[in-house]
């Protein structure tokens, strides 16, 4: 088991980038900077200290002093990004979060430290290197096992290449709970693919020519007793 990075003062600050959404709570009803707080617990039990980083373009600044990186889960990419137009059941664009986490994730590239993108931020990662999406995922595979109903996660079994960052971590495969009506259309310059469903969905990808920066199509964070991946980025800051 991996120290708990709450009380230690080794921990890495790992930054974890946030949803800017309209909120309710108590008495109020406004704009907030908020994420689910499975991530922060992930983070922590892990080995690592979370750092929140707001849908501004300024939080880029920030990864200066981070020790490693999670593109977090949360709504589509806007199809302006893929310079298309928006599917009858994409989301609402939030094109503050889209901005911010591209800056966000090119200055982290260009220090080399640790990435994780989550669902989003897989399609993240291969929209900033230049790749492309599929707007729904059904119309090309046939079912909606992928994302089941609006709040339930489904269930994926991947097979993983024992080869890369990712099998090296958990195995060659892993029933992995799913919650997406997006994925990768053409995969980005310098990205390789290391995990498919059985329908031949991309579930995991890996950027070649650094340490670790890898994207799964899944959710981790959802399996707290599964820490392999969460504690593999930890062990990249090394």
């Amino acid at each position: 088991m991996v120290s708990n990075g709450s009380e230690d003062p080794r921990a890495p600050p790992v930054g974890l980038t946030a949803y800017g959404e309209r909120t309710r709570f108590g008495v109020w009803d406004l704009d907030a900077v908020l994420l689910p707080h499975n991530y922060v617990d992930m983070v922590v039990t892990s080995g690592g200290t979370p750092v929140l980083l707001p849908s501004v373009p300024a939080a880029a600044c920030a990864v200066d002093a981070l020790d490693a990186l999670v593109i977090t889960g949360g709504p589509d990419v806007d199809p302006k990004s893929l310079r298309g137009r928006p599917a009858p059941r994409t989301d609402t664009p939030r094109a503050a979060r889209d901005a911010a986490e591209f800056a966000i994730l090119r200055r982290a590239l260009n220090r080399g430290i640790p990435v994780l993108g989550v669902c989003r931020g897989l399609q993240v990662l291969n929209v900033a290197l230049g790749g492309s999406l599929i707007q729904h995922l059904p119309e090309v595979v046939g079912h909606d096992g992928h994302n089941p109903s609006p709040g339930v996660f489904g269930r994926t079994a991947v097979t993983l290449d024992p080869g890369g960052r990712i099998g090296a971590a958990i195995g060659v495969s892993i029933d992995a709970p799913c919650h997406h009506h997006q994925a990768v259309d053409r995969l980005a310059d310098g990205l390789m693919v290391t995990g498919r469903a059985a329908d031949g969905t991309i579930e995991a990808v890996e950027l070649g020519g650094h340490r670790f920066v890898v994207g799964v199509q899944w959710h981790p964070e959802q399996d707290g007793k599964d820490l392999r991946l969460f504690a593999a980025l930890i062990a990249a800051c090394s």
